[in-house]
């Protein structure tokens, strides 16, 4: 196993090359299997966790909060080895009060500072490491988004800022106007980026280049399309509906991969984080084991070199936007 551990973009903190998802902890994976995978995790060198106010179902939006908050009770420093993300911008805790601010979405300074307090009641911490926007909010004015972090900043309960599902030009507007105000702005983005959805490659991830931001991607395999989906169906597994529609329009692309896989040596779910790894602006893949096998696999991908033959055989089955914009298009 080799996960190593790298800067957040430009910024000083140290966060392991993968992150531990943590969206099916609690209501896919119960408790003691949770409390393993994070415990070991953290043996496999991984410290960068990655959670969200809303994660815990639709009927139990902050259970995982929750769940991991009761995981660092257990002490023995347990939250002093983690750099914990979460995130604001979604409806959560259901079962209280209608309340117009929390049911909806945005990111008005009132439901920052909310929101900022539910999760650090929920997670058992007096400080967040990297509070993320869950989603960008172009009705809310840049001066009160950074106001309300700010001061989150400035009393201790959040140490870094970053984004999520941002557009290019909504980085750029976003750390044009922290610097305006003295700022240091977003440290990261989390983007969906995998082998079949390339098309951060041409601005989110040329404009997080530019201001130094560390790009997390979420769902690297596709959701499981990537994660060996056509030996799965042979096998007579269970695979969804959504998968399975998904398939039978890209069949050819994954016939393709999955014999490379073979040919390598490796697990498609193996060769589709390792690629990911290999992209410069990357920092660290979101991994969301629902069991500790799962985890184990993932780490593997640390490990796994791809020379610039493989490379280049995935580009061609997997091929891309063509490059950065405007030349994807343009001359």
């Amino acid at each position: 196993m080799s996960v190593q551990h790298r800067r957040l973009g430009k910024h000083g903190v140290l966060v392991s090359n993968l992150c531990l998802g943590t969206m099916n902890f609690g209501w896919q994976t119960g408790r003691d299997e949770s409390f393993a995978i994070m415990d070991r995790a953290l043996e496999l060198g991984i410290n960068f966790f990655d959670t969200a106010d809303v994660y815990g179902g639709p009927d139990q939006r902050g259970l995982t909060e929750s769940l991991v908050g009761e995981w660092f009770a257990q002490g023995d420093g347990r939250r002093d080895a983690v750099v914990l993300a979460t995130k604001v911008y979604n409806p959560t805790e259901a079962g209280r009060r209608p309340e117009p601010n929390s049911d909806g979405r945005s990111l008005s300074a009132y439901k920052i500072r909310k929101h900022a307090e539910g999760s650090l009641r929920r997670l058992q911490t007096d400080h967040i490491d990297l509070y993320q926007m869950h989603h960008v909010d172009r009705e809310t004015p840049w001066d009160e988004i950074w106001q309300a972090f700010d001061a989150l900043v400035q009393q201790g309960k959040v140490v870094y800022v970053g984004s999520s599902n941002f557009a290019g030009w909504d980085i750029a507007t976003a750390c044009q106007e922290a610097d305006r105000r003295g700022r240091m702005g977003l440290v990261s983005e989390q983007s969906i980026y995998h082998l079949d959805n390339r098309m951060v490659e041409l601005e989110v991830i040329p404009a997080s280049r530019h201001y130094g931001l560390g790009v997390i991607p979420w769902s690297p395999l596709g959701g499981g399309l990537l994660g060996g989906v056509l030996g799965k169906l042979e096998e007579g597994r269970r695979v969804s509906d959504g998968i399975k529609k998904q398939v039978e329009a890209k069949r050819p692309q994954l016939e393709r991969y999955e014999a490379l896989c073979r040919e390598m040596g490796e697990e498609p779910a193996t060769v589709a984080l390792a690629w990911l790894l290999h992209q410069p602006a990357v920092t660290a893949p979101i991994i969301g084991p629902r069991t500790l096998e799962q985890l184990e696999s993932a780490v593997r991908a640390t490990a796994l070199k791809l020379d610039e033959q493989a490379l280049t055989k995935l580009d061609a089955i997997f091929p891309g936007p063509g490059g950065e914009a405007p030349k994807a298009y343009a001359w």
